[in-house]
């Protein structure tokens, strides 16, 4: 069950309205009234409870599904038990999502300044805010209406933020613009220093970093992930993109539309990327690459050279995923003889 000292619950719902809100086709109309409490895994779920199974690597597990209803696509109706009352539905994932939405939402603080909190004479901020504890807002800064900025957060000075945006506890922010509808997580690290050096007669020298970042709308920000302003140009992140915990993004780097990068990709300096590239969990890249549009780099991958878009790579250096799953093979076989 959801703990509700976290989460409001909005329920209960009928079947007929999970039905309507899910997209569903409840194969039993005589259960139309039955009230659904809570939402939960398959495992755990029991009376009141409504679980979701898609999974085909988990059919065995579907015999012990102990939940009032279950979610399921046409495929896997069979294997609900008797007595569950069965959902049918075409993406029983996308239908998890919507009632998600539906039946839960986080506990929100009230929109008020605490008085710990140390802003700028010169700041602006909008309508329906909450500004936490300790939070420091520097001169000249913008922030838009409904936003969330929490305990300890730091925006600097000229930053600003549109509307809807959220910030969360010891995240630092300057010499950034950010737009509409942004989650910036946790000790997130925006618009600090690229790393950037001269050696001169044997000493590393700084080069100063004289751009900014720029955050498009809906853009979703992981926690303690870091992303550098640029060294002259700026460091731009387009609509819509995801990125995941433990992230580097390099002074210069341009992300397209829509883009994920997983936790502990690296994004070397002055790479560009097309819409909606993907990148798994711990790739590297290599400075001054150009990634296509719709290209998925699969997780651990070493990205040496241009990808062309759509292509789907694997491996360090990496290349084409089914080369490398015929490399794979390959040494497999060599290692056994």
């Amino acid at each position: 069950m959801v703990d509700t000292r976290f989460y409001n619950n909005n329920g209960p719902f009928s079947l007929k309205q999970i039905c309507e809100i899910c997209s569903c086709e409840l194969l039993d109309s005589s259960k139309a009234d039955v009230m659904i409490k809570d939402m939960a895994t398959i495992f755990k779920g029991g009376e009141g409870d409504i679980s979701f199974f898609f999974d085909k690597k988990k059919k065995e597990a579907a015999a012990n599904i102990k939940t009032t209803a279950c979610v399921t696509s046409k495929d896997f109706v069979s294997l609900i038990p008797e007595g569950v009352v069965v959902l049918v539905s075409e993406n029983p994932h996308d239908s998890f999502v919507k009632l998600n939405y539906a039946m839960y939402s986080e506990v929100l603080p009230e929109a008020k300044i605490c008085e710990s909190a140390k802003i700028a004479s010169t700041a602006k901020i909008g309508q329906n805010c909450y500004v936490g504890e300790g939070v420091v807002i520097g001169d000249n800064v913008v922030i838009g209406d409904n936003c969330r900025l929490e305990a300890n957060c730091v925006i600097a000075d000229g930053c600003e933020l549109g509307n809807n945006c959220r910030v969360g506890a010891c995240a630092n922010i300057m010499h950034a613009l950010i737009g509409n509808n942004v989650y910036i997580y946790g000790g997130a690290r925006i618009g600090w220093d690229g790393f950037g050096f001269k050696t001169i007669n044997g000493v590393h020298k700084r080069v100063p970093q004289l751009g900014r970042v720029i955050i498009g709308n809906d853009v979703e920000i992981g926690a303690n992930t870091c992303i550098d302003r640029g060294a002259l140009d700026d460091t731009i992140i387009g609509d819509g993109v995801r990125i995941d915990n433990l992230v580097q993004v390099a002074h210069n780097d341009v992300l397209g539309r829509g883009c994920i990068l997983v936790a502990q990709v690296g994004v070397a300096g002055s790479c560009t990327f097309g819409d909606y590239v993907v990148a798994g969990g711990q790739v590297g890249f290599a400075d001054h690459l150009n990634i296509g549009s719709m290209a998925q780099i699969g997780a651990q991958s070493g990205v040496m050279r241009d990808v062309e878009p759509g292509a789907s790579l694997m491996g360090s250096p990496a290349i084409g995923f089914r080369d490398f799953m015929k490399q794979t093979a390959c040494v497999q076989k060599l290692w056994k003889k």
